[in-house]
């Protein structure tokens, strides 16, 4: 039996039931820290983004006082904003909060919103970097307070299929926005299918932007015949995942995402983008292939190099499983246990 711990309230985008929404970071860690016996309060779940800001900031100054720290999602874009709301919010109340770093694009915003940063980044408790590309590049502009917390996932949730025959069957999940480049997957599509006509594209995810529909255009343009899922839950995906044989991965900024962690559990070679926390993650042709961003040719290249050596799919497979592992709940938990008990 857990042990009861203290309780906490979580800040963040939670917006996983709505059409458009994905599960987010605050959905996954709230619920396991739930099972190491935490009471975790949650918000917010309001789809208007001002009424979110609103709910968020309202149920920090009703709950505060219930709970022992504040965990706070804070992202580059808008969503900094609601961080630095609730930030400064929390230091009025003198109620310790920890930001959690989320977003390639964050070094950025310590460029361009540097005294909205500095309060809220040096005010804080702590700040979890879940990437050590984070982590340098808030030390590089004099941010310590800091502690690697890597993302996790429940391994025993994904199947491993061991790829020893790799064909062209190429899987994309992701959020529809402009940041993740979903155009480039099927540009890459377009190239490959001139050698190999067999080759297919699956890409799940829900839009965010209007790429979407971009991508459809350009399919039907092309005769592509890509597959275009929406939204599915994790279990769907994953059954999907055992009809393709490579993911790719073509962000322009990236912080750590799961959604390749969780392809590498599942056994899938990944070809990713060279940016963000990305070459932190996946160790070149050990256990992923990256390439530079915005270059379909290169996509191709490295896709094409898979399929010729099966060997080379089978080892990125195996060793993709075991990076994986590392990166269980099992072995994470001990340091959100440690921080979260100081």
């Amino acid at each position: 039996m857990k042990l009861k711990r203290s309780s906490l309230l979580y800040i963040g985008n939670q917006l996983n039931s709505s059409v458009k929404g994905t599960v987010t970071t605050l959905d996954t860690l709230s619920n396991l820290l739930r099972t190491e016996g935490f009471m975790v309060l949650t918000a917010s779940s309001k789809e208007n983004k001002l009424m979110r800001l609103i709910d968020m900031l309202y149920t920090v100054f009703t709950k505060a006082s219930r709970v022992s720290v504040v965990l706070l999602d804070t992202y580059s874009t808008q969503n900094f904003y609601y961080a630095v709301a609730v930030g400064n919010l929390c230091r009025l109340l003198r109620k310790p909060y920890i930001p959690i770093l989320h977003g390639g694009n964050l070094p950025n915003r310590l460029k361009r919103s540097p005294s909205q940063a500095k309060k809220l980044f040096h005010g804080a408790k702590m700040n979890v970097a879940p990437s050590l590309y984070l982590m340098e590049a808030f030390q590089k502009e004099g941010i310590n307070n800091l502690v690697h917390i890597p993302n996790s996932i429940e391994i025993k949730d994904y199947p491993f299929l061991l790829r020893k025959e790799i064909k062209p069957r190429l899987l994309w999940v992701r959020s529809f926005a402009e940041i993740y480049n979903p155009m480039l997957a099927l540009q890459t599509l377009k190239l490959l299918k001139s050698k190999y006509p067999e080759a297919s594209l699956t890409m799940v995810g829900p839009d965010k932007d209007g790429s979407l529909q971009k991508c459809k255009d350009y399919s039907d343009q092309n005769n592509l015949g890509v597959e275009f899922t929406g939204k599915l839950t994790k279990a769907e995906w994953i059954k999907i995942s055992a009809e393709n044989d490579i993911f790719i991965n073509t962000t322009n900024f990236d912080n750590m995402p799961v959604s390749v962690i969780e392809a590498m559990a599942l056994g899938l070679p990944v070809v990713s983008t060279n940016v963000g926390g990305l070459p932190f993650l996946i160790n070149h042709d050990n256990d992923g292939v990256i390439v530079e961003p915005n270059d379909p040719e290169l996509f191709e290249k490295a896709i094409i190099n898979l399929l010729q050596n099966p060997q080379k799919g089978e080892y990125l497979s195996n060793n993709a499983r075991k990076k994986a592992e590392s990166y269980s709940w099992d072995q994470i938990k001990h340091l959100w246990l440690d921080l979260l008990r100081e």
